[in-house]
């Protein structure tokens, strides 16, 4: 049930930036929204407030524990000026299976989607303009009671902020160069991968140092126990064209289940793609590769949409995926994704919700 939302506007308007020159996640809006939550009220006091910083105290579990979720979608503009966001309620969804992983309390999607709405209507002049700009939505919960007890907060904070971004591919839509890591993982079953956790991210930046320096974007991580099986590239979730079919690595418990990536599915499917959700492995994929059948790969995520691979470096090995340039699945998926969340495409699914 949705409670009474307040909003407090706030009296200094700050400057908008470029639409054409905007770095990612450096840029915020005016506003932002917060609700509280303690054992005793639930959640409570929904409001909208100035955007500013945050006082918490020292032994805010947050700083100890990690007890932490979020999720990451845009607002986009449209030709014509309206704002659209793309399957929102899938975010809120998995925001509710990730705070299951991690012991929080569920929110009230209906409701949260409700102010959400309320935000970006207040905020829509911040939702820029360019080609290939958007409003990066961050809805994220931290725990806020102040014990070093381990065991679950009883209090816990539920935020959105909002920051204009500017196009993901500055140079347009390209393949990037992928090192296959072999040392550190990402995520295993019954650990925390399936959630958005802030642990899963920074645990990731050794690797991804690595990849850069041996001149690499990214990183293709395996799984865990045996150092094998294809999960994520980088933040996303990973597909593979091969001989005429798609392959891409089934949910099991370690791979987040990315709302880019169940589009893409759905797509498809209905496009008449062979599509297999299975487990691969990296020595399968250069057999693949080898006998000539590995025909495309490209990554899906929220950021990107569609970030084609042109080579993965495994072991001393290149594999050179179509020769360095994006195939026609992926072209089309990035097409049709972009184009229906700008409004340019007809929206025959239903993914879009028009604030």
């Amino acid at each position: 049930m949705t409670q009474s939302l307040t909003t407090v506007e706030s009296r200094l308007r700050k400057q908008k930036p470029d639409s054409g020159q905007i770095p990612f996640g450096r840029t915020f809006t005016d506003h932002m929204f917060v609700m509280d939550y303690e054992e005793s009220k639930g959640w409570h006091e929904p409001r909208i407030v100035p955007y500013e910083p945050l006082t918490l105290d020292p032994a805010a579990m947050i700083f100890h524990y990690g007890q932490t979720v979020f999720e990451g979608l845009k607002a986009y503009r449209t030709d014509d000026g309206r704002v659209l966001l793309f399957r929102p309620e899938k975010n809120f969804e998995r925001l509710n299976l990730s705070s299951e992983r991690l012991s929080i309390p569920p929110i009230d999607e209906e409701a949260v989607m409700d102010y959400l709405k309320k935000l970006i209507d207040l905020e829509r002049d911040w939702v820029p303009e360019f080609e290939g700009t958007s409003l990066y939505i961050r809805p994220f919960i931290i725990a806020t009671e102040p014990s070093l007890a381990v065991a679950p907060s009883k209090m816990y904070k539920f935020m959105i902020i909002l920051s204009p971004v500017g196009p993901y591919f500055s140079g347009g839509i390209r393949p990037v160069t992928i090192n296959v890591e072999e040392e550190f993982t990402r995520a295993v079953k019954g650990g925390t991968g399936m959630a958005k956790t802030a642990g899963n991210y920074s645990s990731g930046y050794q690797a991804q140092a690595k990849a850069s320096k041996e001149g690499n974007a990214d990183v293709l991580w395996l799984d865990g126990v045996e150092k094998r099986y294809i999960e994520e590239v980088g933040s996303m979730n990973i597909f593979f064209k091969i001989d005429g079919e798609i392959v891409t690595p089934a949910l099991s418990g370690s791979i987040l289940r990315g709302i880019t990536r169940t589009s893409i599915l759905e797509l498809l499917k209905e496009w008449g793609w062979t599509v297999n959700e299975r487990r691969i492995s990296i020595e399968e994929l250069y057999q693949y590769y080898e006998e000539g059948k590995l025909e495309e790969a490209f990554g899906a995520g929220t950021a990107a949409v569609i970030s084609p691979v042109g080579e993965f470096n495994w072991l001393g090995k290149k594999m050179v995926v179509n020769n360095h340039e994006i195939g026609p699945v992926a072209q089309k998926l990035y097409d049709t994704v972009t184009g229906i969340q700008r409004g340019r495409k007809e929206d025959d699914h239903g993914w879009t919700v028009e604030i």
